[in-house]
């Protein structure tokens, strides 16, 4: 038998443990390797992620269901085994289905866990969820379905559950609890689907865009009947939809300038 010199060891164990798990509620996702850096997304309990660079504190992360990359605290996850990374990324999604539920290990409550948690994802943790479940769904109007238990949750930049929730990461919250994973910006999601010519070719659960001055798409939204619109402005909210774009009545003005539907679904 040949003994391995150390160096290699620790390189082999590295490799080895280059994945993360989330085993906390709401997790910050930030722009830079520091607390008081800017939020841009959020991992909820479940998620799991490769690690691209590591540190003392901070590990450079991409997210597993949606690709996306952000600085997390090293103390907010655990290390898993690449085999373990790979059989949560090929095995049936399942997410919780109430606005709050818990996590459960022995017969003690561990910690509550918000609507779209990946709990297919505790066993992993030696943990269990007995809540509601949504592993996908079959009718397109699931989808409105879904995006009202968001309603009335409050902006915030980077936010992704019904505590505090952005434009995309609504739309992205949504589409997920339907099977469909897209990713986390709004001008990404833009780049899915068909593009829908007229409006009367819309029908509930497509996604309507918005650009500003400079043709950059910043503002995403779920299409519903009659041409509303639920969206994440100020608060997940309802309002109207024609020609021009989303027309607030509170405001009496147009908020937000059309640039295309899309049917994904």
């Amino acid at each position: 038998m040949v003994d391995v010199p150390k160096p290699l060891q620790l390189v082999c164990i590295f490799e080895s443990m280059q994945y993360g798990l989330c085993h906390l509620s709401i997790v910050p996702l930030r722009a830079e390797p520091n607390d008081s850096s800017e939020q841009t997304s959020q991992l909820l309990y479940g998620e799991f992620f490769k690690i691209l660079k590591r540190n003392k504190q901070w590990s450079l992360i991409r997210v597993g269901l949606d690709g996306y990359e952000g600085w997390l605290n090293n103390k907010q996850y655990q290390l898993i085994e690449k085999d373990c990374y790979e059989r949560l990324k090929n095995s049936q999604k399942v997410f919780s289905a109430d606005l709050v539920d818990f996590i459960f290990e022995g017969n003690k409550i561990l910690f509550p866990v918000p609507l779209g948690s990946l709990v297919s994802s505790a066993p992993t943790l030696q943990q269990r969820y007995e809540g509601k479940t949504i592993e996908g769904s079959k009718n397109k109007s699931d989808i409105i379905k879904h995006a009202l238990l968001f309603l009335n949750t409050p902006y915030q930049w980077g936010g992704k559950s019904p505590f505090g929730i952005d434009c995309s990461g609504f739309v992205q919250s949504v589409y997920r609890l339907y099977g469909v994973f897209l990713p986390r910006d709004a001008h990404q999601q833009a780049e899915k689907g068909e593009a829908l010519g007229f409006i009367e070719e819309s029908e509930p659960g497509d996604l309507v865009f918005f650009d500003n001055q400079e043709g950059r798409i910043t503002h995403v939204g779920i299409l519903m009947e009659n041409y509303h619109i639920i969206h994440a402005f100020g608060q997940v909210r309802i309002d109207r939809l024609d020609q021009t774009g989303i027309y607030n009545a509170e405001q009496n003005t147009h908020t937000h300038k059309l640039r295309m539907i899309k049917k994904l679904v």
